[in-house]
């Protein structure tokens, strides 16, 4: 019961507030993102045309934009080099495209760079994706079980994502500025629009935040629980 009792406050303590704070984090994106994508680009270009307009800046001919089915589903592919935007992005000729447009396209242009944390991010992807789904089951049934070797192992994998979390906020935040930085420099968009752009990248970033932070406290949260079984 006293385990049990540990366990429950841990949680409380260190993971429901970043909980919360992700709950906060996807509503500020998604309210931001859906403000901006009703005020429309003063020149008329499209999140596509933007997307193309920042490769060709930077002299990448080898990244194929394409539309992909969904709502903020935007993602740059490095394997197949397609960059890859969401239907209310590709074709349409709000800020918010724009924005979203240009950060991805902040990805392909760190491609093109060879930018260190993005290379490193996509080799701890396979880590990452098993140490999210097993590491945590791993360690509570380790701490069930009171066995140990499990638990701990749980933990090392569990670590493994973490590590995966961490390393995407400078990508991120690098996307970000490489994209407010080449649409300021290229005029695509005034001082005002830019602001604008500022703000829904802002939101976004927060999602990546919240989610390391709640990563790293759950992990803390298995790592104080196998010492306090010591």
């Amino acid at each position: 019961m006293g385990s049990l009792i540990g366990f429950d406050i841990y949680y409380i303590i260190l993971v429901v507030p970043t909980i919360l704070l992700s709950l906060w984090a996807q509503y500020k994106v998604k309210s931001t993102f859906n403000k901006y994508s009703q005020v429309r680009s003063k020149n008329g270009i499209s999140g596509a045309q933007a997307a193309q307009l920042l490769l060709q800046t930077n002299n990448i001919s080898n990244v194929t934009v394409e539309s992909v089915a969904g709502s903020l589903t935007d993602h740059y592919d490095p394997g197949n080099h397609k960059l890859r935007l969401s239907q209310p992005v590709y074709g349409q000729t709000t800020i918010a495209a724009v924005g979203v447009a240009a950060h991805e396209t902040g990805h392909a242009i760190q491609h093109a760079r060879g930018y260190g944390p993005l290379g490193l991010r996509s080799t701890l992807v396979p880590v990452a994706n098993i140490g999210s789904s097993i590491g945590p089951w791993l360690a509570i049934a380790g701490l069930a079980m009171s066995f140990d070797f499990l638990l701990n192992i749980g933990i090392i994998l569990f670590a493994g994502a973490v590590a995966f979390y961490l390393i995407t906020l400078p990508v991120e935040f690098n996307a970000s500025s490489r994209a407010l930085a080449i649409l300021a420099q290229n005029n695509v968009l005034d001082a005002e629009e830019l602001r604008g752009v500022k703000k829904v990248l802002s939101a976004a970033a927060m999602t990546y935040v919240a989610s390391a932070l709640t990563a790293v406290m759950s992990l803390i949260r298995f790592i104080l629980l196998s010492r306090r079984r010591r």
